[in-house]
């Protein structure tokens, strides 16, 4: 059984070289194996291991994210823009995104309240020439402040919808809230609504109506603070039990 506290994995990779890994933060707590170069955490090993560490790790395992900002508006004529990377297809008829926000017991959450007071809001893709300003608008701002200010982003309204867009987004979304639902077990709320205004440059769709989300520079979101290009690597056909490939052969 592996002791606790004492680990410094040493492993030789196939070329030759020394690599020094230092595993101290997780080898504290006793439930931690190591296989090769692999690691294992079981569920006390999670529970019990330093909490930032935790954070980063269970935010970043479910893989790249899209990276959207929110844009709302409180009744006040305030505007808000938030990040988000837990926006979620719900269905294509009718049109439903869903979207988790965070708890809201101890911290207000702007988006989250003015969705509640007024109904509408803004989903806008984050390409690489802003992303660092999209990210700051994760900072804690007083609700009097606007992040589009803040962040030097640019708000703009089209076609009389109340919420704002970001203009330097090229992928916007206006949507309507139809629901909440509280998920008791950490008290996240997944918000529904649906969209209505999509806006979209006509080169980036195909005749099908598939998106080239690399042409359109979209960014993904790993974790809390770490961001990636997209780059389409595949293109296959509808899945059909009858047109399955010889895998042996390919």
């Amino acid at each position: 059984m592996l002791e606790k506290n004492n680990y410094i994995t040493n492993q030789i990779i196939s070329d030759g070289l020394e690599i020094i890994k230092d595993m101290t933060e997780f080898i504290s707590v006793p439930s931690l194996t190591i296989n090769q170069k692999y690691m294992h955490l079981d569920q006390a090993a999670i529970k019990t291991m330093n909490r930032i560490k935790r954070l980063n790790i269970i935010n970043s395992i479910t893989g790249i994210k899209p990276a959207n900002l929110i844009g709302t508006i409180s009744n006040e004529g305030v505007p808000n823009l938030a990040i988000f990377s837990s926006i979620v297809h719900l269905g294509s008829n009718p049109a439903i995104i869903g979207m988790i926000t965070r708890p809201t017991q101890e911290v207000r959450r702007h988006t989250h309240e003015n969705i509640q007071a007024n109904g509408y809001y803004t989903i806008n893709h984050i390409h690489p020439n802003f992303i660092q300003k999209a990210h700051f608008t994760s900072a804690k701002f007083e609700a009097e402040v606007s992040e589009f200010d803040a962040c030097q982003l640019t708000e703009e309204y089209l076609y009389d919808f109340k919420a704002p867009f970001v203009q330097e987004s090229r992928l916007k979304l206006g949507m309507q809230f139809l629901e909440e639902i509280l998920i008791p077990i950490n008290q996240t709320v997944l918000i529904i609504g649906e969209i209505k205004h999509l806006i979209i440059p006509d080169e980036v769709v195909s005749e099908e109506g598939y998106i080239d989300l690399a042409e359109v520079d979209a960014v993904g979101i790993s974790g809390l603070n770490r961001y990636y290009a997209l780059e389409k690597i595949g293109e296959f056909p509808y899945a059909r039990v009858g047109d399955l490939p010889d895998f042996d052969n390919e």
